[in-house]
C-alpha cells in the first residue's frame, strides 16, 4: 500500500490487530494522540445536534435563536483557527494544544450548567474555540513530519480513524437527549475532552521545525497571512475546502429539523442513520489512503469534488421524484459523504503544502475560511424552516458546485505555477 519512502508511522495500519496497539513506537503514539485530538471538535459539535429541537423547546426560543448554539460556535472555531497556527509557529505545537484543551473543558462545564439560552451559546462558543485547536494543530503537526504526498496519506488515515468518534456522536446524543435531557450531551463531550487533555499532556511531543519560530510575532503572523492571501494556489485550495465543509454543515444544521420535525423520525433513530454518513466518509478516507502515492493529491481532490456534486444533484432529483422520506435525504448524503472522504484529507494536505514554511499560518487561515463560510451557510440554511427539505438540498447543491469549481481551479496548471 505504501512505498518504501514513506516513514514508519505512515506505514503503520491503525486498523491492525489490537495486540499491535500495545507495542506502538513513540511516533505511532503521536499519531494516535492526533487522532483523538482531531476527533474532539467534531464530536462535541455533532453530539448535541439531535438535541437542538429539545433545546429550542426548553428555552422557548425561535428556531433561528436555537440555531445560534451551532452557528456562533462554528464562527468561534473560525476565529480561533486564525490564532492556533501562527501562535504554534512561535511558541510550539504542544503548549498551544494543551491550552486549547483546557479552554474546551471550561466551555463544557458552562454548557452543562447553563440556565439560559444566552449562557448556553456562550459556553458552546468557548467549548468550540478550545476544541478546534486539535483540528488545526493536528494537520500542522502532520505537515511538520511528512512531505506533501506523504502527508495526504497520513491525513487520510488520521481522518478515517477520527471519524469513528463523530460517527457515534449523533446516535449517542439522540439517546442521551431522550433519556437524560440535553445537558447530558455536553457532560459527555466534556468527559471526552478530559480524556484528550490527559493524552495530550502526557503523550504529545513537540514537532515544530526550528525555522517556524522566527515569524516575528504579530508582524510575522500578518506578513504570513498577507503572503498566503496573494498566493493563487493557496486561495483556490482554501476556497475548495471552505465549500466542501459548507456542504456538510448545511446538512447537519438543517437535517435534524427536516428529518425529525418534518418527516417524523425519532431522535435516536436520526442519530443511528447519521452513522451511515460518517461510515461512508470513513470508507472514502480509506479509499484515499489505500491508493496512497499512486494517485496524485490533485486528482483525488477533483474526483471527490465531482462525486460530491453528483450526490447533491441526486438529492434534488429524489426529493422531486419520490415522496419525502428520511431515505431520500440520507441516501444522497451517504454518497456525498463518501466522495468528501476522498477529497477532504487531500485538500487539507494541499493547502498546508503550498508554503511549507508557513504551515501553521496556512492551517489557521484555511481553517478560518472553512469554519466562517460553513457557519454562515449553517445559520442561513438551518433558519429556513419552511416545513420543507428544499432549502437544505438547494443550499448543499450550491456549496457542492463551489467545491467543484474551486477544485478545478486549484488543480489547473495555470493556478499551480508556484507549486
Amino acid at each position: 500500500m505504501f512505498g518504501p519512502s514513506v516513514p514508519a508511522p505512515v506505514r503503520y495500519r491503525l486498523l491492525e490487530t489490537p495486540i499491535r496497539l500495545f507495542s506502538l513506537s513513540a511516533r505511532s503514539r503521536l499519531v494516535l494522540v492526533l487522532v483523538i485530538a482531531t476527533a474532539l471538535g467534531p464530536f462535541a459539535m455533532q453530539i448535541f445536534l439531535p438535541a437542538l429541537p429539545a433545546i429550542q423547546t426548553e428555552f422557548d426560543v425561535s428556531a433561528a435563536t436555537a440555531q445560534l448554539v451551532f452557528s456562533l460556535s462554528g464562527m468561534a472555531m473560525a476565529v480561533a483557527t486564525l490564532f492556533y497556527g501562527p501562535i504554534s509557529d512561535a511558541l510550539g505545537r504542544r503548549p498551544v494544544m494543551i491550552a486549547g484543551m483546557f479552554i474546551f473543558l471550561v466551555g463544557s462545564l458552562i454548557c452543562v450548567i447553563a440556565p439560559t439560552i444566552e449562557i448556553l451559546i456562550a459556553g458552546r462558543i468557548i467549548q468550540a474555540a478550545g476544541g478546534v485547536g486539535g483540528m488545526v494543530l493536528s494537520r500542522t503537526i502532520i505537515r511538520d513530519i511528512y512531505s506533501r504526498d506523504e502527508a495526504a496519506t497520513a491525513m487520510a488515515y488520521v481522518t478515517m480513524a477520527m471519524v469513528v468518534a463523530p460517527m457515534l456522536a449523533p446516535a449517542l446524543g439522540g439517546i442521551l437527549a431522550e433519556w437524560m435531557g440535553w445537558p447530558s450531551v455536553f457532560a459527555v463531550s466534556g468527559l471526552f475532552g478530559l480524556f484528550v487533555f490527559v493524552a495530550v499532556l502526557f503523550r504529545l511531543k513537540e514537532t515544530r521545525p526550528a525555522s517556524s519560530g522566527s515569524g516575528g510575532g504579530n508582524r510575522g503572523t500578518l506578513r504570513a497571512f498577507s503572503l498566503l492571501l496573494h498566493d493563487r494556489p493557496f486561495i483556490a485550495y482554501m476556497a475548495q475546502g471552505a465549500f466542501s465543509m459548507s456542504v456538510f454543515f448545511g446538512f447537519i444544521a438543517a437535517a435534524p429539523y427536516v428529518v425529525i420535525t418534518v418527516m417524523g423520525l425519532p431522535t435516536a433513530q436520526y442519530g443511528l442513520m447519521f452513522m451511515l454518513i460518517s461510515l461512508a466518509f470513513m470508507v472514502g478516507n480509506f479509499t484515499s489512503a489505500s491508493v496512497g502515492l499512486r494517485v496524485s493529491v490533485d486528482r483525488k481532490i477533483v474526483f471527490g469534488a465531482s462525486g460530491a456534486l453528483f450526490g447533491t444533484v441526486l438529492s434534488i432529483v429524489l426529493l422531486l421524484a419520490l415522496p419525502w422520506s428520511p431515505w431520500s435525504v440520507f441516501v444522497p448524503m451517504i454518497l456525498t459523504g463518501y466522495f468528501q472522504g476522498i477529497a477532504m484529507p487531500n485538500s487539507q494536505a494541499a493547502v498546508v503544502s503550498v508554503r511549507p514554511d508557513m504551515a501553521g499560518a496556512a492551517s489557521g487561515l484555511a481553517g478560518f475560511a472553512q469554519m466562517i463560510t460553513a457557519s454562515l451557510v449553517a445559520q442561513l440554511v438551518g433558519s429556513l424552516q419552511w416545513h420543507s427539505p428544499y432549502p437544505m438540498a438547494i443550499g448543499m447543491l450550491v456549496c457542492a458546485l463551489g467545491m467543484f469549481i474551486f477544485a478545478i481551479m486549484a488543480t489547473s496548471r495555470r493556478t499551480r505555477v508556484s507549486l
